[in-house]
């Protein structure tokens, strides 16, 4: 009887989370409420979006992520808080990687679920980026605070994800590149995922890292142009005087 009860037991576990190993690692907030917006972009997190300035808030196609870190925590990295945005009739995703084109993609996934009344669904997959058509490996990366909502096509959700680190070598590396994109869920799968934008690398402790800035003019440069020229005309100006006076003289 208990082997029955064993079975059947883990036969619900596979049908209720379909391709994914488990979902301990994963904690969900107790408020529900979803509210993405543009402030605080490039002064207290780092946005992302395409296309260029679109609004998260609105109602025209968006696909917006942003990270904001915490202080960073030795040994163990830093945490990060995400916000997600996008529309989909699978699943958005964000995910971070030191290499784009070699390695892998931490990729966090906020899905709908068509075949379960639209509901909202979170993973955490692997991209493997050397073997882009294949669909992300389920893994399980701890993130907590949960949060998510579907209406329609458009996924939003936010999640903090703890001890982010670049690399094995150091206390707390934020340098990553940042992809967003989406992809396809049947009701039983994850699709390949589709990149829709790469920051390329970017450190995400710092808000602003991705905001284009304008070098101010070198003035002294421009002054000592225009002053070698005022010298030079009258450097020219002083034989051409006493030329003129020589043939007054003269006459």
């Amino acid at each position: 009887m208990d082997r029955v009860l064993i079975l059947l037991v883990a036969a619900l576990m596979v049908y209720v989370a379909p391709g994914v190993q488990g979902t301990a690692h994963l904690s969900f907030a107790n408020n529900t409420e979803v509210n993405i917006t543009r402030t605080g972009c490039g002064v207290t997190k780092l946005c992302l979006e395409t296309p260029d300035n679109c609004d998260p808030a609105g109602n025209t196609s968006c696909l917006f992520g942003s990270v904001n870190t915490s202080n960073s925590v030795a040994p163990n990295g830093t945490e990060l808080s995400i916000e997600l945005r996008g529309d989909s009739s699978g699943y958005v995703a964000l995910g971070l990687t030191v290499n784009a084109s070699e390695g892998t993609t931490m990729l966090f996934i906020c899905a709908k679920n068509s075949s379960n009344n639209g509901s909202f669904f979170f993973r955490t997959t692997q991209r493997n980026n050397s073997n882009t058509d294949a669909a992300p490996t389920p893994t399980e990366r701890r993130v907590t605070e949960i949060r998510g909502s579907v209406h329609g096509n458009v996924i939003r959700c936010e999640f903090n994800v703890p001890n982010v680190n670049a690399t094995n070598t150091r206390s707390s590396d934020t340098t990553f590149s940042v992809l967003l994109g989406v992809g396809s869920f049947d009701g039983n799968a994850l699709g390949a995922f589709n990149v829709s934008l790469n920051s390329g690398p970017l450190n995400l402790a710092n808000p602003s890292s991705n905001v284009a800035t304008t070098s101010a003019p070198n003035n002294a440069t421009t002054t000592t142009s225009g002053a070698s020229g005022a010298v030079y005309n009258h450097a020219v100006l002083l034989p051409l005087s006493i030329l003129t006076m020589s043939v007054m003289l003269r006459a």
